[in-house]
């Protein structure tokens, strides 16, 4: 019996430390930002619009919401007139498949996704650091 109890800590402490509980790593988004975003986004007090729009501030944002970038697709402006906003879990489900939301996008014709959950939770903590 007491073998048991030990194993059922032992799997509930791995469970707790393998879901999403683990804490996103900012600098290491920054690094997979870079590599893999940055090619079409720009972030930081100078950031911009490229072929995609500045992420700045995105976390909590209304999609399709930087006034001047004019290139969102028609999925995106629907999106946005919805009142879809850019939650964790929205920004997670668009960084790892683009094209499961919105087929039309640009992002989605160019960009497969981020299949790895710890990236993307890493890239998220990092575009939550610039306003």
């Amino acid at each position: 019996m007491r073998k048991l109890a030990v194993w059922c800590l032992s799997a509930a402490a791995l469970v707790a430390l393998s879901g999403p509980a683990m804490a996103a790593d900012a600098e290491k988004g920054n690094a997979a930002f870079t590599a893999k975003c940055a090619l079409c986004h720009q972030i930081g007090p100078n950031a911009q619009n490229l072929v995609g729009p500045q992420l700045n501030g995105v976390a909590g944002r209304k999609a399709a919401g930087v006034a001047d970038y004019a290139m969102y697709s028609a999925g995106m402006k629907k999106l946005g007139e919805e009142g879809f906003t850019w939650t964790d879990e929205h920004l997670d489900k668009w960084i790892a498949d683009p094209k499961a939301m919105i087929a039309d996008s640009p992002m989605a014709l160019a960009f497969p996704g981020v299949p790895d959950a710890a990236e993307r939770a890493d890239i998220i903590a990092y575009l939550k650091t610039a306003k």
